[in-house]
């Protein structure tokens, strides 16, 4: 298991999540429901998926879980966007939300390159072992071509 606290891309999410909520707190209370929870489930969704994945065991279920939060980053995104197109953000906000979500983007795109590299590296290693696993059983099953039964 990974700790989830040590990966930049956790750090920038989590800064991310809380600066969308302090921003969030003074949309319409009649958007509760809609926008303003729709655009905190998405950013609180890069975090965790985050740290789900780093609990996993493999490396193809933790590119999963980075998977996810990568697209639960680009719908955060759009809904900033569509936050300052109704009003409800300032240009200020809005654009010091935007640098945030593109410095997260930025690192966990590193992080998931990195994974999928060592994916790779893996899968490779374990297809060349398991080769060299079944030539074995092969051989030796009594000098016989035949995995043993």
């Amino acid at each position: 298991m990974r700790d989830y606290t040590k990966i930049e891309a956790w750090r920038l999410a989590d800064d991310l999540t809380v600066a969308v909520y302090e921003r969030t707190r003074s949309f319409p209370k009649d958007e509760m429901y809609g926008l303003t929870s729709q655009l905190r489930r998405a950013s609180y969704s890069v975090p965790a998926n985050i740290v789900e994945g780093s609990s996993r065991e493999s490396k193809k279920d933790y590119l999963h879980f980075l998977y996810i939060a990568r697209g639960s980053l680009s719908e955060a995104q759009y809904f900033v966007h569509l936050a300052r197109r109704l009003g409800y953000l300032s240009a200020e906000e809005s654009e010091a939300l935007r640098e945030q979500t593109k410095m997260t983007f930025a690192c966990l795109h590193g992080l998931i390159r990195a994974v999928e590299k060592e994916a790779g590296r893996l899968s490779k290693a374990l297809a060349t072992v398991t080769s060299l696993l079944v030539i074995g059983l092969m051989r030796w099953s009594s000098g016989q071509w035949s995995i043993v039964s």
